[in-house]
């Protein structure tokens, strides 16, 4: 999958990530490297722990199936 991010650049020097199809998924990092490396690894969170809430939502006896892309 692929997703824009945004990054701007904060007062304190910190570079700020943002996932803008993520709604609150932000991170940041000290350069732009670290600040996308960080994003990454947010994005990877925000989609599981959706995921997480829409399994956990299921109706009783329903099984989800697990795809990978």
């Amino acid at each position: 999958m692929m997703f824009h991010v945004v990054l701007h650049p904060e007062e304190d020097g910190w570079i700020v990530a943002e996932c803008p199809a993520l709604p609150g998924c932000v991170s940041q990092g000290k350069d732009e490297k670290e600040a996308l490396v960080n994003i990454r690894e947010a994005i990877g969170g925000w989609l599981w722990a959706e995921d997480q809430k829409a399994a956990d939502s299921l109706p009783i006896g329903q099984m989800p199936v697990l795809v990978t892309i």
